[in-house]
């Protein structure tokens, strides 16, 4: 076997078949539960992935598989470092292969989410951009209103916009109306490579765990 066809193989490790993806892809967050988890499923109701975040970890862990199962694993994304704002989280499949990674665009992101995803080799490859900032800041405020919190989540939806180097939208990610705002939904803006819409897929799931915690 070449070096080339070992490489292959290693890649076709079990992974999300962006090809037969059906958008939008729905994030659906459970309740009731002490993990930060949630179920990405697509538009004709299949379960694509479960995502699991664990938690009391000193660093970011956080393990996507199958489904809810949990029996089979897809994808692990480990941070660079202990809690820290300025962190990297990059993405390994089930065979540790590396797929790529995402992280904040330092001071950028303190007003408007501004995240950055890189492919294996550190390139950068798309950035993803908060569109609606107050959106997200009278969501977080209003939430904390007796009764009125309880409808937030109907009331205000951040969405993020993922372009290309070039500068051309090629996914959104939205907030949807719904009780303690555990909807999100992934539209595809344009033609996505399977590989690109895989490190895409996995930087919303990340950064969708890490907006949720900032409110």
């Amino acid at each position: 076997m070449t070096e080339r066809s070992h490489i292959l193989d290693q890649q076709n490790a079990a992974r999300i078949e962006v090809t037969k993806l059906e958008f939008p892809i729905s994030f659906r967050f459970r309740i009731g539960t002490l993990a930060n988890d949630f179920m990405a499923i697509d538009a004709s109701g299949r379960t694509i992935a479960y995502v699991r975040q664990k938690m009391f970890k000193l660093k970011e862990a956080i393990m996507i598989y199958s489904d809810e199962s949990r029996t089979e694993l897809l994808y692990q994304i480990k941070a660079d470092r202990w809690i820290d704002f300025n962190a990297s989280y990059a993405f390994s499949d089930v065979k540790d292969v590396p797929v790529g990674s995402v992280g904040r665009r330092g001071m950028k992101s303190i007003w408007k989410a501004s995240y950055q995803i890189f492919d294996p080799g550190k390139n950068l490859d798309f950035n993803i951009r908060e569109e609606n900032p107050w959106a997200k800041v009278f969501d977080s405020l209003l939430s904390e209103v007796p009764l009125i919190g309880l409808f937030t989540g109907y009331l205000f939806h951040p969405r993020y916009a993922v372009t290309n180097a070039q500068g051309t939208p090629v996914a959104r990610l939205s907030k949807e109306s719904s009780f303690f705002g555990r909807k999100f939904k992934v539209d595809q803006l344009a033609e996505i490579d399977p590989r690109d819409g895989e490190r895409i897929l996995l930087g919303l799931m990340m950064m969708i765990l890490l907006e949720r915690r900032r409110g």
